[in-house]
């Protein structure tokens, strides 16, 4: 057979064969659509750094594909995901900045100290606007995935600057200036809706355009940085967070016509009061664009000189207005709104809140969290201000009602307010009630702290304290509860209501009679079917009577068992699946329960121990 002839064959058999792929030349499944860290890195020719700032700027995640292919210790991307890094002009900029940071530290070995200068002057930089628009096209899916961002961004603002971890004084500022403007936004539009207190710090929750929003905020004390966590991933996440909030503040202080980014009294910048400074401006800033608007229509058109010299002069002239706004010593003043909003715009919880704290001043002591306080006591209707130089009026004021202390006992205490925990505050806020003040007296327990994150129904436990406030709040409400340890069908005991003042005598009276007359046909009922047992037939005519509950009784039993008998059947007749799924939600179950038998066990050993 010649060459020609032996061509001819092969040409004939791959034409046969319609799936005949060369070895190595394409790949299908898995192995074509997922690839390694590794070669994600060899395609991109950057460095493992730069790839996962790439990955946490563009939202890339790695994939867990079915069957890995490589083997399971391997990190895998999807083939899409890193050819939409690949074609993002971010990775040219990553790259030349990389290429200008050895041009300079070539400079500092040959100790040429003025070129390295110069070569940071001119180091080429980026912007993360494009990306923020890419991967939020709405303002809600910005909203959505604010969680995160706000927690993180309150971390940094407490971290102290470190330049080992390159975590400078400029991020620091940064990230506590958008801490604080995303705050008074929240303090002026009244949108926190729960706060708990706990050892990781304070939680805080609030609804704004329909979105439930929760961060973590820590408390005020100096914070250690542990040496096992990896900055520079955080410091990314930093740098793209801080980009999403500064969004996100644009647009909602744009939506209650305030200017962004604000200009603050640098009197109160000094003296560290930037919320208080914050919302001076919000106030004074709305009033002006009212009144701007009211007097616009009947104002002549200004040239285009006059528009220049007013662009010149304007934060000069509204530096002036916010120090004229700021009076040395007035009542109301922190916090305090200087208009009201329209009230049709807001919904239920929005005007609740807004009445929480109404006609209430408040005055913190130096020991208790005041930037806590201060963003979550305006937030709910009231006025508060603190001891220092930028206080809006002092301790001696007699106006105060409420004094927030944290110290067991007081150098001067004022008979016409009421020195509380801050717990009080917090509780208040929570169960969206004024509680009683004695618990929360200075120098006593004050009750337990309860998370209004946990549903004590899908629990299966209530503690006491939540039940003592759910009968303060139905008593507020009017409406008639149980008594603790008492169920729903108990309240028809003319004892009970009558004690709760729920019903008047002669109706106590009346319920008491049925009662009675209940009670004893049930007696002459039991006697009937004792006579009968034993034989008598005269006991047939008045068991006939009541049969129907005779039947529903004696019926009890035997219902439980043909339930216990179909879940048995129902059992054996699902798939192999779906009763692991189920054994898996009754095991679930059983855990709770031991869980719940568990506190109420301890909650009686302590009961009996005190």
């Amino acid at each position: 057979m010649t060459k020609k002839d032996t061509a001819k064959k092969t040409v004939a058999n791959l034409k046969k064969n319609k799936h005949y792929r060369p070895a190595g030349k394409k790949r299908e499944g898995n192995a074509a659509r997922y690839m390694t860290r590794s070669q994600a890195i060899k395609q991109l020719q950057v460095n493992l750094s730069v790839f996962r700032k790439l990955c946490i700027l563009k939202g890339v995640f790695p994939r867990e594909p079915k069957k890995k292919v490589k083997g399971n210790n391997q990190t895998y991307y999807h083939v899409k995901d890193i050819a939409f890094i690949q074609h993002d002009p971010l990775l040219e900029k990553l790259r030349e900045q990389r290429a200008y940071q050895k041009k300079i530290h070539k400079a500092l070995a040959k100790k040429n100290e003025d070129l390295a200068t110069r070569l940071r002057t001119r180091e080429p930089s980026y912007t993360l606007d494009r990306l923020i628009r890419e991967r939020y096209p709405k303002f809600v899916d910005a909203l959505r995935d604010l969680d995160d961002c706000l927690s993180m961004v309150h971390l940094f603002a407490a971290l102290p600057a470190v330049e080992r971890l390159k975590i400078n004084v400029e991020r620091v500022h940064s990230c506590r200036r958008l801490s604080h403007e995303w705050q008074a936004y929240v303090a002026r539009r009244h949108k926190l809706r729960k706060v708990f207190v706990s050892v990781k710090g304070i939680y805080y929750q609030a609804e704004v355009e329909g979105q439930k929003i929760t961060w973590l905020a820590p408390h005020a004390m100096q914070q250690v940085l542990p040496d096992d966590v990896n900055f520079s991933v955080m410091l990314t996440f930093v740098e793209f967070y801080e980009t999403l909030l500064g969004f996100v503040n644009f647009r909602l202080y744009h939506s209650i016509s305030v200017k962004y980014p604000p200009i603050l009294d640098p009197r109160l910048e000094a003296l560290a009061a930037d919320l208080y400074a914050l919302t001076r401006y919000m106030n004074g800033n709305t009033k002006r664009i009212n009144e701007e608007q009211e007097s616009g229509s009947t104002k002549p058109e200004k040239t285009r000189g006059q528009l220049e010299g007013a662009q010149f002069e304007e934060s000069e002239l509204r530096l002036s207005q916010l120090q004229h706004q700021l009076p040395s010593n007035e009542d109301r003043a922190l916090m305090h709104h200087i208009e009201e909003d329209d009230e049709n715009d807001d919904d239920e919880d929005t005007k609740k809140c807004k009445k929480l704290f109404k006609n209430m001043k408040f005055y913190l002591s130096r020991e208790v969290p005041r930037e806590s306080l201060l963003f979550v006591i305006p937030a709910f209707g009231g006025v508060v201000s603190w001891g220092g130089d930028a206080a809006p009026f002092t301790e001696a004021d007699q106006s105060i009602t409420h004094q927030i202390v944290d110290r067991p006992s007081q150098g001067h205490m004022y008979l016409s307010r009421e020195y509380i925990q801050p717990q009080w505050i917090y509780d208040c806020i929570n169960f969206g009630v004024i509680l009683e003040a004695h618990r929360y007296l200075v120098g006593r327990v004050p009750p337990p702290h309860l998370s209004p994150f946990v549903d004590n129904e899908a629990e299966g436990y209530f503690p006491d304290y939540a039940e003592t406030i759910k009968r303060f709040e139905a008593a507020a409400k009017n409406e008639v509860l149980p008594m603790p340890g008492v169920g729903k069908d108990d309240l028809d005991d003319p004892q009970l209501l009558l004690a709760e003042g729920y019903l008047s005598r002669t109706e106590a009276i009346e319920v008491a009679e049925r009662k009675k007359e209940r009670a004893t046909s049930e007696k002459q009922y039991l006697e009937d079917l004792k006579q009968e047992v034993q034989g008598h037939p005269d006991a047939t005519a008045s068991i006939a009577v009541e049969g129907a509950q005779v039947e529903e009784e004696s019926s009890r039993p035997h219902l439980e068992q043909v339930a216990e008998d179909t879940d048995g059947t129902a059992l054996m007749m699902m798939s192999r699946r779906n009763r692991g799924l189920f054994r898996a939600m009754k095991i679930a179950k059983d855990k709770k329960k031991a869980k719940v038998e568990k506190l109420k066990q301890r909650k009686k050993q302590i009961a009996e121990s005190t």
